[in-house]
Order: structure tokens, then sequence, then C-alpha cells
């Protein structure tokens, strides 16, 4: 017997709600800007600069002692924290700025103090250059993406798609940096490999519905398009919920067995989910609605060729 999260035979009135949705989604996108631009985001070393020290202690850590120590050498904001087993520890301390070799004296002065009980797994110092040139690198590739994104669907589809398509994607996006702002978890590169990954996730959900439309534009030629597009989404409901549902539990898993080092990236994987499975049913589809989907490109794309006869 299969599992079936919603019968085969739903008949939700998805677009009947678009407005509201169209209402929720502005609101929820403005939110999150206007976080972005007064909040800021809480970036990681990778986007500020600074060292990152990972250790390992003879028996579990005990890091509210090793935070400690650490707070009193005044090297600004320090953050210790566990990941995978209990006596691994990973330090995260902002740049220095100053002179050059600032960092490395840092870690020489970590070291100095935590003493050679401990086994210093590894090193890393970013400095303010290299971390300006991450963001920079970061926004392009999502920024890239998205536009790769725009003209596959162009090519695939039609232009009216492409535009929903686009549109759903920069929602995901920018609610998901507007949550982060939000509940001001670090913002590293990680994050950005999980916004790429939520824009492929997102991507593809999407896709799925608007084949379903075009497949039913060429069936159903009279059929009102609001209906049609109701129709679409309900026959890929099923489809669309078990794969959320499944990428979901191995998400929840991740964050909460996978430790500190990754609950970030999981966190934005799991709201990318949500959001993306969300954007799919409620923006983009319903937004060929509103740009008015021409109806005979699918009947050209299926006559005969010049010279045949048809059937």
């Amino acid at each position: 017997m299969r599992l079936k999260l919603v019968p085969e035979d739903t008949s939700i009135p998805f677009v009947a709600y678009r407005n509201i949705a169209y209402a929720f989604s502005i609101l929820v996108v403005a939110v999150s800007l206007a976080l972005v631009f007064t909040k800021g985001l809480n970036f990681g070393i990778d986007f500020k600069g600074g060292t990152m020290i990972e250790i390992e202690t003879p028996e579990a850590a005990d890091i509210g002692a090793i935070r400690s120590q650490l707070n009193g050498l005044g090297l600004g904001d320090v953050q210790v924290q566990t990941f995978g087993a209990p006596n691994d520890v990973l330090i995260r301390i902002q740049s220095q700025g100053g002179e050059p070799g600032s960092d490395q004296e840092v870690v020489a002065l970590v070291k100095q103090e935590l003493g050679d009980e401990v086994q210093y797994r590894r090193v890393e110092v970013v400095g303010p250059k290299v971390s300006g040139e991450l963001v920079n690198s970061g926004v392009t590739a999502v920024v890239l993406a998205v536009a790769l994104m725009l003209i596959y669907v162009w090519f695939r589809f039609e232009w009216q798609f492409s535009i929903g398509a686009v549109l759903a994607l920069v929602h995901d996006v920018v609610t998901t940096i507007g949550i982060f702002s939000l509940l001001q978890i670090e913002f590293s590169l990680p994050i950005i490999a999980a916004i790429l990954t939520i824009v492929g996730y997102s991507m593809n959900d999407t896709v799925v519905v608007y084949d379903r439309v075009r497949e039913n534009l060429r069936k159903y030629k009279r059929m009102d398009l609001g209906e049609l597009i109701d129709k679409a989404i309900n026959e890929t409901l099923t489809r669309t919920t078990m794969t959320a549902l499944t990428t979901l539990l191995a998400l929840g898993a991740l964050y909460v067995f996978g430790g500190e080092v990754i609950r970030g990236f999981t966190f934005a994987m799991i709201w990318g989910v949500v959001v993306g499975t969300y954007s799919s049913i409620f923006v983009a589809a319903p937004i060929l609605l509103l740009l008015g989907v021409k109806r005979d490109w699918s009947a050209t794309a299926s006559s005969p060729e010049p010279g045949k006869k048809g059937a």
C-alpha cells in the first residue's frame, strides 16, 4: 500500500487565494529587506575576517571555562562551541585589524593561554581583503544562478513562466536572508551554499508544476486558465508534499544531531524547503494568470511540420 499524504482527487482552489498570497509575500519580502538594511546580518569570520582555531581537548570540553579564558585576553568577539565529539571545540575570534600579522599574534596568545594539553587541529586566518572578496563572490553566485534560471525557463517554456519562476526565486532568497537577519544566526559561506541549493530546489518544484500547466494547456484548450492552474497544482500536490516531507525529515535529523558547525546551513535548508514549496504553489503558478499565458503557443508546438499531413 502506497503512502499518500494528499488524496489524488483534491480540488483545492489555490488560485482563489492568490491575492491573499500576493499580499502576504510582498509583506514578508518588504519586512525581510527592512531587517537587512536596518538590523543587518551577523556575518561570520568568512565575511568579516578573523581567526578560526579547531582544537581537541583531552576530555569533554568545558566550553564555559574556555570562553572565560579567551575573553580575558581582550580580543573582542570570541565564539566557542563544540561540534562532533564532546572534546572537539571550534574557536572563532574577530579580526583584530591594525598591523599585518596581528591575527597571527592572536593565535600565539590563544596557544599560550590554553597550553599544550590541547591538540590544535586547524588554524585559519581570513583577512579583511579576502573576506570582502568572498562577500562579492557570494552575491555574484546567487545573482548569476537566478539569472541563469530565468534564461533556462524562458527557453523551456515562455517568458511568462520565466518571470513567475524568477519572482518565486527572489522571494525565497530574500526571505531566507531576512530570517537570518531577524534571528541573527551567523551568516557564512555555508549559508551561501544553502541559498544556492534552495534556488535549485525551488526551481525544481516550480518546473514540475509548470510542466503540468503546459500539459493541461494542450489537453484542455477551452478550460478557464485559473481552473487549469488549480488543476495542475492539485495534480502535482502529492509529489510536492512527499518530496518536501522526506527532505525535511533528513534535514530535521541533521539539525538535531549534526552539531553546531552545520546547524546554520541546516536551518537555512529547512526554511528554504518550506518557503520554496509555498512559493511554487502560491507565487510562481498564480503569476501565470496575472501575466496572461498565451493559449495558442502549445497548439503551435504540437502542430504537424510543414509538408506533413496531420493525423
